[in-house]
């Protein structure tokens, strides 16, 4: 066996075992929320809003999560999805309109879009594989209500060019910071930028109650509205104005259950602990990889302001960049494509046009026809097959990262 033969060609693997350590705030659940859930149970009150012992956990994580953020107002809700559709009824998007959506983000940002009876466009991104803002003039139009940005995989967006744009154009901003909570640009939190912001607290995100999200916003009147929606147009916080006709409307349940609301808070309190030690790898592995032979970093617009979770390296080809994940995996360090390594209008639920409605809604609303293409977003589409991406952990061990160092010279000097 010849030495540094890799491992997919039946050399000794850098690791025996696999490093593939997602999930950051569930790889930290232990006894803190564990009783944290005990305590709601045993209070006999899981639901929200009252209770036989109501302990308020769910508006103790509304209140607590604003602090950490620095905005006004913060609710909690069912999931990350359910809190991008709450926000987009809240900023009265629906019907008729349209909303640009970066090319490169999970399915649920623009099919949360459709569910709202909208549509979704989408604009190209650049190579943070955030949203371009140069390219947003071409996907704007009359019918444009709103713009969704999406800090992905940890970092955070040029927002602040965005949010030019939009004055610009009157649109409204929605952030959906589902993979990125705690980033920040310019010292200030990603989702307080906007209009409305969006978190999620789902399995894969940076803290989880295996399902669970949050809408943030400082314009009390968005509040109120996002508040009405996830309950049934009912305002329980004030019962004076709950029923007001002027005010009130149709809504959904998207509220958030008192068990999952304690399991929050047992998260909230672990978010810095959890940034940390992803930065702290994360800055490791930039540091020893920085001339790497074959592999470009993604640019990050604001190094103090990504949380760190993952890492994002641009491999000159398509072919190329499966080769090196395919023997990235063989040597168990866990390399993949985000999304497949495809622009997120490429999924069927999106591309098809198909919807649950049937009869072309919302996408019959139009002068002309809604098309979608493989290739209109050109970068994204170049972007996405060259990525490789490594999920990072908060309790990544110095072990771990120098296997992820060692593999990753490895690989790439017999394959570049």
């Amino acid at each position: 066996m010849k030495k540094n033969e890799l491992a997919i060609n039946g050399g000794k693997p850098v690791r025996d075992s696999w490093l593939s350590l997602p999930y950051p705030g569930a790889q930290l659940y232990d006894e803190q929320e564990a009783r944290k859930a005990f305590e709601a149970c045993m209070s006999k009150s899981p639901f929200r809003y009252y209770g036989i012992h109501y302990l308020g956990m769910v508006e103790k994580f509304e209140k607590d999560l604003a602090a950490r953020m620095h905005v006004k107002n913060a609710l909690a809700v069912t999931s990350g999805t359910a809190a991008v559709v709450v926000a987009l009824k809240a900023a009265g998007i629906g019907p008729g309109d349209k909303v640009i959506v970066p090319s490169i983000t999970f399915v649920a940002t623009a099919g949360a879009v459709i569910c709202a009876g909208a549509v979704p466009v989408f604009a190209d991104v650049d190579d943070t594989m955030h949203i371009d803002p140069k390219k947003l003039e071409h996907v704007v139009d009359k019918y444009t209500k709103a713009i969704i940005t999406v800090p992905l995989a940890g970092a955070p967006c040029q927002i602040d060019e965005i949010m030019a744009f939009a004055k610009a154009h009157n649109l409204m901003v929605i952030e959906d910071v589902a993979q990125s909570m705690g980033s920040a640009y310019q010292g200030r939190a990603m989702g307080t930028w906007g209009d409305l912001g969006t978190y999620s607290l789902q399995m894969n995100k940076i803290l989880t109650t295996g399902e669970g999200g949050a809408v943030v916003t400082n314009n009390d009147a968005l509040y109120e509205r996002a508040v009405r929606y996830h309950d049934q147009g009912q305002l329980r916080m004030d019962p004076s104005r709950s029923a007001d006709p002027a005010l009130t409307f149709p809504g959904q349940n998207y509220r958030m259950s008192e068990i999952t609301g304690a399991v929050a808070n047992a998260q909230l309190d672990r978010l810095d602990f959890i940034i940390s030690g992803m930065k702290k790898t994360k800055k490791i592995l930039k540091e020893e990889l920085k001339d790497i032979q074959g592999l470009t970093f993604r640019r990050i617009i604001d190094e103090e302001g990504d949380v760190g979770a993952s890492l994002i390296m641009y491999a000159p080809d398509n072919q190329k960049a499966l080769e090196f994940i395919k023997a990235m995996n063989a040597e168990n360090i866990g390399f993949y494509q985000l999304y497949g390594g495809k622009p997120v209008y490429m999924n069927p639920q999106i591309f098809t046009k198909n919807t649950v409605e049937g009869k072309g809604f919302p996408y019959n609303q139009f002068d002309e026809e809604i098309v979608y293409t493989e290739d209109m977003c050109p970068t994204a589409c170049d972007l996405a097959a060259r990525m490789v991406m490594l999920s990072l952990s908060p309790v990544f061990t110095e072990q771990d990262i120098e296997d992820v160092i060692q593999a990753v010279k490895k690989v790439s000097s017999a394959i570049f």
